[in-house]
């Protein structure tokens, strides 16, 4: 982990309060060049979480609040004809900033929901026929409460998998809900957070995260494990060929950040649960049985074989 790295995680987790495995994996996805998906109930800090990392970054932010009414331009943007001109002017949608939080996209209809795909797919937006490229480096934040809550949309397989990581922030602990109390009472806020990276240091650390070394032996394993999952009788759906690249990219961040130039089986472990689970159906059996499909994939990791190269 570079000194910049190391500044840009310690300032994350000094106005983030108590989720130091959380603020790395937000990390680990961003210098992977993914999106990421936080589930969870309101109030728990997500919005606090986007906010403090693009100001960590000295980057553009945008916010969508999602409701059942929002278009699909409000995302994109669109065309507004202009009467003094006589010609149409496009007016830039929310999307159009490097760190956009997507804020209770299941909220939103699944119309909607469609417009961030070609987006983080693409890293672009076609409006009336004409492409326009999103700034670039670009990472799309998605919040989502659960979908028990009323009023939401479940996002359909299409979208979860356009999201790199799954990830829950869960509630603080007794010690640093009392220290984020604190803080709020002292005045210590998100805005105080300075810029520690610029858009070409980002794009320089990517190239070095790609760069990270995963041997043929390595590959096979992280093959073997998606592979696994198209295969359980416990699900309907497996893996996609896109989820096992993106394993591979968050890999090489988890062992760039820990300071390596390649990768473990370890690292593995530690990440594939984040950035395969989501992506995997239950059938109507497992459902019913309340089972969890992050446990299940942890029990196939198990079972695959652990190369020694």
């Amino acid at each position: 982990m570079t000194e910049k790295v190391k500044q840009l995680n310690d300032q994350m987790n000094k106005y983030f309060a108590g989720k130091p495995e959380l603020v790395g994996k937000v990390l680990c996805c961003f210098l992977a060049g993914g999106h990421v998906l936080l589930e969870d109930v309101p109030g728990v800090g997500k919005t606090t979480l986007a906010r403090t990392f693009a100001r960590s970054l000295g980057l553009s932010f945008g916010r969508i609040q999602f409701t059942p009414d929002t278009m699909p331009g409000d995302v994109t943007g669109m065309n507004v004809y202009n009467m003094k001109t006589g010609e149409f002017t496009y007016r830039p949608g929310a999307i159009m900033k490097n760190i956009v939080l997507a804020d209770e996209l299941n909220r939103t209809s699944p119309k909607t929901q469609s417009a961030l795909l070609e987006a983080m797919a693409e890293s672009q937006v076609t409006v009336d026929d004409e492409i326009r490229a999103l700034p670039q480096p670009f990472m799309v934040i998605a919040t989502q409460n659960p979908v028990s809550f009323t009023g939401t949309y479940p996002l359909p397989e299409a979208s979860l998998d356009r999201f790199m990581m799954r990830l829950s922030v869960g509630y603080p602990s007794a010690e640093e809900e009392v220290r984020m109390a604190r803080m709020y009472m002292d005045g210590v806020s998100m805005e105080e957070a300075v810029k520690i990276l610029d858009g070409d240091d980002v794009q320089g650390l990517r190239d070095e995260v790609k760069s990270v070394h995963i041997s043929d032996g390595l590959l096979s394993y992280v093959q073997q494990i998606v592979d696994a999952t198209r295969n359980d009788s416990a699900f309907t759906l497996g893996a996609s060929p896109r989820a096992l690249l993106q394993l591979l990219a968050a890999v090489r961040a988890v062992a760039y950040l820990d300071g390596r130039d390649y990768v473990k089986p370890d690292d593995v472990k530690k990440i594939a649960p984040d950035v395969l689970a989501h992506r995997l159906v239950l059938t109507t059996e497992m459902r019913l049985q309340k089972k969890d499909a992050s446990a299940i994939l942890e029990n196939l990791i198990l079972k695959v074989h652990v190369p020694m190269d």
